[in-house]
């Protein structure tokens, strides 16, 4: 079984749609689990109405808002997670209806996955959270109108879908095109490494760790492109206040590595 790790704070419009494009998985064999970093009552009464007529089992668990803590959370989430395997997601991100399926299909043990992501520019953002339910069709339809215009800055990924291979393993640690908002692992992988390190704090760098850190584990980074691409709506930049020294302190796990 797949357990989704759904990140939330305080923007329930987009979790709304979020969790209408969960419902029209084409594979429906998944729990979803919302690690929710201290949002208000707003999204506590979303959500309750969403489960009422919700295909897929839904848990809800939530800490006091006291600062960026989605690290915290997460853990939590991993914790309670029924499945074998998780998929970490994050709710400013609709999903396309085989996301659930392509995801099971690269899930291989000794190997975690790093998804990729397609940006939605702000009048597109707006207009799709306009909308009274989310629809990917009706978005499909006009997906070459959109990246000719600049709405999107992708469109091939979204129309050809390739399959697994040795072509998607990486043979090092690198950065580059590791989003905390579409991965996933094994959960006894996710275990054996104590999950997300709770001392990074504020946002930045803190699914690098995650990365790194099961890569040491001997656990084998494999893309996802070309195949789970997530559309990422626009939002405004976080506050990156701490993204420096979450930096700092990755570099030094990497650097105590080596030595």
């Amino acid at each position: 079984m797949i357990s989704i790790l759904l990140a939330t704070y305080n923007w329930p419009q987009a979790l709304k749609l979020c969790l209408e494009s969960l419902a029209t998985q084409t594979d429906q064999d998944f729990e979803i689990i919302i690690a929710d970093d201290g949002s208000s009552d707003e999204t506590k009464q979303l959500i309750e109405k969403i489960k009422l007529n919700h295909p897929i089992p839904m848990t809800h668990l939530w800490q006091e808002d006291q600062g960026f803590r989605k690290t915290k959370i997460l853990n939590q989430a991993i914790a309670v997670a029924h499945g074998n395997y998780l998929i970490f997601l994050d709710s400013d991100c609709i999903v396309q209806p085989d996301y659930v399926a392509r995801h099971r299909a690269l899930a291989q043990k000794g190997y975690l996955v790093t998804g990729s992501r397609v940006l939605l520019d702000q009048s597109l953002t707006k207009r799709l959270l306009n909308w009274p339910n989310w629809d990917y069709k009706r978005f499909a339809s006009k997906l070459l109108s959109y990246r000719l215009s600049g709405c999107i800055n992708k469109y091939w990924p979204l129309q050809i879908k390739l399959g697994n291979g040795s072509w998607r393993d990486y043979r090092k640690f690198v950065w580059r095109r590791i989003k905390g908002c579409n991965m996933a692992c094994w959960k006894e992988d996710a275990e054996a490494i104590n999950g997300f390190d709770e001392g990074m704090t504020g946002w930045g760098h803190e699914d690098a760790d995650f990365v790194f850190r099961l890569q040491r584990h001997h656990i084998k980074r494999k893309s996802g492109s070309w195949s789970t691409e997530v559309l990422h709506l626009f939002h405004k930049i976080h506050d990156q206040s701490h993204a420096a020294e979450n930096a700092r302190k990755v570099h030094a796990t990497i650097q105590a590595k080596a030595m």
